[in-house]
């Protein structure tokens, strides 16, 4: 496998793994979606926005979209779960697309980032996704977190790489119409 290989089943990992915690996430009570609880962001709401919003500033970088930060500045959150996966899911599937069309050759090849008062900052596309993958890893984990004190039992989010797991994903897997 290569490192391009590799981005492109991370790609298929973030939509995966948000759908399992959309599933999750969509049968919380009433009020429990934006209750506050101990985290980075004080609520699962806040930490499902700051994951999107995140990513779209990311994809607009990655396919040199021009909007730059206002992409993530002019982001306005969404207030019902619904409405935030099928955006969330709609970026998953844009940044699969995005690694689909890529060659090995693109991951060496810088986009300007809009880092605001720093200044507009070269990156190489193979860091970016690297970033954008740990990134939302790390803020799924939180969700992951707080689910635990929810009526909702978190989802198991590490059942998707290796050919051992094949069985507790296939289903989804093929629902989502990934390849693997």
């Amino acid at each position: 496998m290569n490192l391009l290989d590799h981005l492109r089943r991370m790609a298929g990992n973030n939509l995966w793994s948000n759908a399992r915690l959309c599933r999750a996430v969509l049968s919380l009570r009433p009020g429990e979606f934006e209750a506050g609880r101990i985290s980075f962001f004080p609520s699962i709401k806040a930490t499902l926005n700051h994951i999107l919003a995140v990513d779209l500033l990311y994809l607009d970088f990655l396919e040199e979209g021009g909007l730059g930060a206002a992409a993530h500045d002019d982001f306005v959150s969404f207030d019902e779960p619904g409405a935030l996966f099928a955006a969330q899911i709609a970026a998953d599937r844009r940044l699969i697309a995005f690694c689909d069309r890529l060659s090995e050759a693109d991951l060496d090849r810088q986009v300007i980032t809009d880092r605001r008062k720093d200044g507009m900052i070269p990156e190489r596309i193979g860091d970016i996704l690297a970033h954008v993958f740990l990134h939302d890893i790390h803020h799924r984990g939180q969700v992951h977190a707080m689910l635990s004190g929810t009526s909702v039992k978190p989802p198991q989010l590490d059942e998707f790489l290796l050919d051992y797991d094949l069985k507790l994903r296939k289903e989804e897997v093929e629902r989502l119409g990934l390849e693997i």
